[in-house]
């Protein structure tokens, strides 16, 4: 890997769980989301054995910083070199970031604990730069995937994925215009009681939304992070925070017309916290989630097969 200004960090920390395991969740970027709390969304381009290209959508500090990242993936190595090849005005500064992370069993006779290391080069830093941070950096990213990696043996009952849909006979700007309009919720949803969007920037959403607690039905603020591509039909969200029993939250409202109407479908991917009960967390989280949808999915509904307009 090059050096980019003689600017660069490495860092290991030990891990309690098998290499393989880790490798696999660098791997698997489409499911970061939910593993690592500073990834709002990532999207593959394209891919063949051994590269991929993606787009991803971190946030920090208030602001989501977009970067397209080519990948060179080495599973027999277990390493995975990644550059981000462009960036835009959406980016924010890195662009030109090079690194690998490597991964390699702490033992040699193996004992289910893994060795973990990231190395990363930047562009020559500005002048009021702090010269800590790339470090810090490297070591906040190797801390959230040693912590995602090791509930590697509860994960199968801690993920949780699924849609709720309805078939809409209407146009779909109108439905994706209530959607995109999450401020106008208060007035329109039961379950929403205060909503507050600031867009960043066209299609970059942070919504603030005044619910009940899904556990004690006591009043509670969730916030997220909304990408929006209207062309596409597509909304993608990330909560900012767990709640309850959910660790992580991720998911996407997805518009599919054909020639009389559309599709609208509401997709969920969820990280329950450890609990004693899983099963029951799963039922209590689905309940809920489906719930809130289904009001949302009934309101799209009336409000566009309706015979009077009803959205500005």
């Amino acid at each position: 890997m090059s050096q980019r200004c003689g600017r660069s960090a490495r860092h290991t920390v030990s891990v309690a769980a098998p290499a393989s395991v880790v490798y696999g969740l660098l791997a698997d970027a489409p499911r970061w989301p939910l593993f690592l709390p500073s990834c709002v969304h990532a999207e593959r381009l394209d891919a063949d054995a051994r590269t991929d290209r993606l787009t991803v959508w971190t946030a920090a500090d208030g602001h989501v910083r977009r970067a397209q990242v080519r990948r060179t993936l080495r599973p027999a190595e277990r390493t995975v070199d990644f550059e981000e090849t462009t960036a835009g005005p959406a980016a924010g500064p890195g662009p030109g970031t090079v690194g690998t992370w490597s991964v390699e069993p702490e033992h040699p006779r193996g004992d289910g604990r893994s060795a973990l290391t990231l190395h990363c080069a930047w562009p020559c830093p500005a002048p009021d730069e702090d010269p800590l941070a790339p470090a810090r950096l490297v070591r906040r990213r190797l801390a959230q995937v040693r912590d995602a990696a090791e509930r590697w043996d509860t994960l199968d009952e801690s993920l949780l994925s699924f849609t709720n849909s309805t078939r809409v006979e209407g146009p779909p700007e109108l439905v994706y215009d209530l959607l995109y309009r999450a401020e106008d919720w208060a007035d329109l949803l039961p379950h929403v009681d205060g909503a507050r969007v600031r867009e960043e920037r066209p299609g970059v959403q942070h919504v603030a939304l005044d619910l009940g607690d899904p556990l004690t039905g006591e009043p509670a603020t969730a916030t997220s992070v909304r990408l929006c591509f209207p062309h596409a039909g597509r909304i993608v969200h990330k909560a900012s925070a767990g709640r309850g029993p959910i660790a992580a939250h991720s998911g996407e409202w997805s518009l599919e017309p054909d020639a009389s109407g559309l599709t609208v479908t509401s997709t969920h991917h969820v990280l329950l916290r450890p609990a004693a009960d899983a099963s029951a967390a799963r039922l209590r989280v689905r309940e809920w989630l489906t719930g809130t949808d289904r009001e949302t999915l009934d309101l799209i509904k009336w409000h566009a097969e309706s015979p009077v307009p009803r959205l500005r």
